[in-house]
């Protein structure tokens, strides 16, 4: 029993110093981990950051972009304006029947020139001509009633005066012979109106023009209220165009006297651009101006003139009117791509002697061609960026080349 117990204490001493060796062999393994890794922190961590540091170097060194330069050109400038232009006749005449019938003849071809008091249209007359003759009847029959007067008049005078008769007889005779002489001027009159109405079954027209296509036809009873067709007047020809209160507001400002408006109104030669973009060869002036802006639109109409020989124009056609309306003194010009327009504020890039970028807002004013006229913001001779605008920023460095500006049209 004693020899058992000896044995298994022996067992347990040899299993305890195992386990120490063992525990004694994990320790060395994972100090030389341990060491191992630091190791590695050590040699890899300056290699990372020296390669960091050789990326911000690179970016660095980057070389400023290259743009496209132009210097701001001051110089006087005419200032064009151009609106958009409906054409209409410089008369427009509707032909109207005065009296009422039916058309029995058309005397002129559509769209063909007429003259003056030409017949065009040819209403029925016969209803007319019996009128005519009914009035002049009435006429006779008047006059006769008024010999019959006036001899009763002539016959009653005398006898009056030696008291033959009452002078009431004599008084009536005279006041017969008056209402005669009013009913045959009445009756008269009658007939001048009759032969008048009779005349106006020969519907004319009263300008020289262009007959436009007839809207009544052969047949057709007509009356006052029917337009059977329209006669225009195309030489001159009407163009109308519309100008904002604000440019008109303007206008007065350049010009506060009536005098200066009149006769800078006499100066202004109109330009008229067609629809198929080729330009009238004949030059244009200015007409009249409404009387009154209209209230809807906030716009004022305008009406210039242009010669029309041979009636090349007519009237509905479209176009654009455009004509220097004042010249802008010592005017600073920039192209127009070099303005960055940003939720309604405009800006440039300005360059400086350093070549570094300024972003600078600027109040434009009107076009002129490919440029821009700058009201405030710029100065004569300053470079701004025409190519590249979009690749720069505020106070970066560029490589300029300087360019002559394109002005165009």
């Amino acid at each position: 029993m004693r020899s058992q117990l000896h044995a298994s204490r022996s067992g347990v001493k040899s299993s305890t110093n195992v386990g120490r060796v063992n525990n004694n062999s994990f320790s060395d393994c994972w100090n030389f981990g341990t060491r191992l890794c630091v190791l590695g922190c050590v040699v890899f961590t300056p290699l990372f950051f020296a390669g960091c540091g050789n990326k911000n170097v690179s970016a660095a060194a980057a070389p400023p972009p290259n743009v496209q330069i132009v210097e701001v050109i001051q110089r006087d400038v005419p200032v064009y304006h151009e609106y958009l232009a409906t054409l209409d006749g410089y008369v427009n005449a509707q032909i109207q029947p005065q009296v009422s019938g039916y058309l029995i003849k058309q005397n002129y071809l559509e769209g063909a020139g007429v003259g003056k008091n030409q017949v065009l249209f040819k209403i029925d007359p016969r209803p007319f001509q019996a009128i005519v003759d009914q009035a002049k009847a009435q006429v006779a029959q008047a006059e006769a009633q008024l010999g019959k007067t006036q001899l009763d008049v002539q016959r009653d005078t005398p006898l009056a005066k030696e008291k033959a008769i009452a002078q009431s007889q004599l008084d009536n005779d005279i006041q017969a012979n008056l209402a005669a002489q009013a009913t045959v001027q009445a009756d008269k009159a009658a007939v001048e109106q009759a032969e008048l109405n009779l005349e106006f079954t020969n519907v004319r027209s009263l300008i020289d023009g262009v007959a436009g296509i007839a809207s009544g036809q052969v047949g057709n009873l007509v009356g006052p209220q029917i337009v059977l067709t329209t006669v225009s007047q195309l030489e001159p020809i009407k163009a109308y165009f519309t100008v904002s209160e604000q440019q008109y507001l303007a206008f007065v400002k350049r010009n506060p006297t009536e005098a200066s408006r009149e006769a800078r109104q006499r100066l202004f030669e109109l330009e008229l651009i067609l629809s198929d973009g080729s330009i009238y060869p004949r030059k244009g002036k200015f007409f009249a101006a409404d009387r009154q802006v209209d209230i809807q639109t906030g716009a004022i109409r305008l009406a210039g003139l242009f010669p029309n020989p041979g009636n090349v124009l007519r009237p509905g056609q479209f176009g654009r009117v455009r004509f220097i309306s004042y010249t802008r003194i010592g005017a600073l010009l920039v192209p127009q791509k070099a303005v960055v327009e940003l939720q309604g504020s405009y800006q440039v890039a300005v360059v400086g002697n350093d070549n570094k970028v300024m972003l600078r807002a600027v109040k434009v004013g009107e076009r002129t061609g490919a440029m821009w006229i700058i009201d405030e913001g710029l100065k004569a001779r300053e470079r701004v960026v025409v190519e590249g605008v979009q690749k720069v920023r505020d106070s970066m460095p560029v490589n300029p080349t300087l360019m002559t500006p394109v002005e165009g049209n």
